[in-house]
């Protein structure tokens, strides 16, 4: 998947939010970078979407300006990028809608084959079950007295009729097939909803104009900068009543190591905040880690001298 993207990866930005409509973006930035996000797109006709939503990805602030920080993302107003759909020319449209249908002829041919496998492993199944009874009838030994003279059910009997379909649908008649060895029917095309909107329109990253600057963070992209370096993956904290949630791996594979919270250098902290923290995390079996830069956020002191100097403590309740 990394061969077919270009860096920078371009972060769409839709009414202060940064989103990534990209799966192949997604699972880029999620394998190499430790980017995961948040999936905010309801599956239509799918019962379980509050559980299982699609594109797009949404990403935080801090994971958008770190990105943009290491060169491997940059920030598109969409609203400008889109102003070129007024201006798209009728042929290109064409061309555009012919390639949709090319791709949907092929997924469809992809479904009809797979249909066609699981029609075969079903047959074969019901004819290895039906030989399965008929040698089990040879073998077993003679019936009552009252039933010696019946003869064994004939197999023949019990084929199914080679017109039923075992999917449900009703037989052909006999004129219908005939018809149909004359007359072509119609290929089916599947639609195909692109995310994205180049092609047909050129590609964002290209267009300098529709390019913004890098993100306003808050006072606690030092430290999610810091974690982030060392390989952690972060996530929301609000279910568990902090900023960050640290995982040592892909959340998908691993339980969260650290309930994280930033704090200011020279800010006073309240004991019981610490006392609730620690609780906290050992009772969700996780270590609270407390962190901040020691250099304050200043016009002379840039982002990375601050995520340089953060400093960060675990605090975890012990001898319980």
């Amino acid at each position: 998947m990394a061969s077919q993207l270009s860096l920078p990866i371009p972060i769409s930005y839709i009414a202060g939010r940064y989103l990534l409509f990209s799966i192949d973006a997604v699972t880029y930035l999620r394998r190499e970078y430790n980017i995961c996000g948040v999936l905010i797109g309801t599956l239509p006709q799918i019962p379980q979407q509050n559980v299982f939503l699609g594109l797009p990805l949404e990403l935080m602030p801090e994971e958008a300006r770190v990105l943009v920080d290491s060169g491997v993302a940059c920030i598109v107003d969409e609203a400008k990028a889109h102003a070129g759909m007024k201006s798209l020319l009728e042929e290109d449209r064409r061309s555009y809608m012919r390639e949709l249908e090319s791709q949907g002829l092929h997924a469809m041919r992809i479904l009809t084959e797979r249909k066609d496998q699981q029609r075969e492993q079903t047959m074969k199944k019901i004819s290895d079950k039906k030989a399965k009874a008929n040698a089990e009838q040879v073998e077993a030994p003679a019936a009552a007295d009252d039933s010696a003279g019946k003869p064994l059910p004939s197999a023949e009997k019990a084929d199914p009729s080679p017109d039923v379909d075992l999917f449900g649908d009703s037989p052909a008649p006999a004129a219908a097939s005939q018809d149909s060895s004359t007359t072509p029917v119609p290929q089916q095309i599947m639609g195909i909803t692109p995310a994205t909107s180049y092609p047909p329109l050129e590609n964002q990253v290209t267009l300098s104009k529709n390019l913004l600057s890098a993100p306003e963070v808050p006072l606690s992209y030092p430290l999610f900068a810091h974690l982030h370096s060392r390989g952690y993956f972060l996530s929301p904290g609000l279910r568990f009543g902090c900023q960050y949630v640290a995982y040592p791996g892909d959340p998908l594979r691993f339980h969260s190591h650290f309930l994280v919270v930033s704090a200011e250098w020279d800010q006073e902290i309240d004991l019981m905040d610490i006392v609730i923290g620690g609780r906290l995390g050992t009772g969700v079996k996780k270590g609270f880690l407390l962190g901040g830069p020691q250099k304050a956020r200043d016009e002379a002191t840039s982002e990375i001298e601050r995520t340089k100097s953060v400093r960060s403590f675990s605090i975890e309740w012990a001898g319980m």
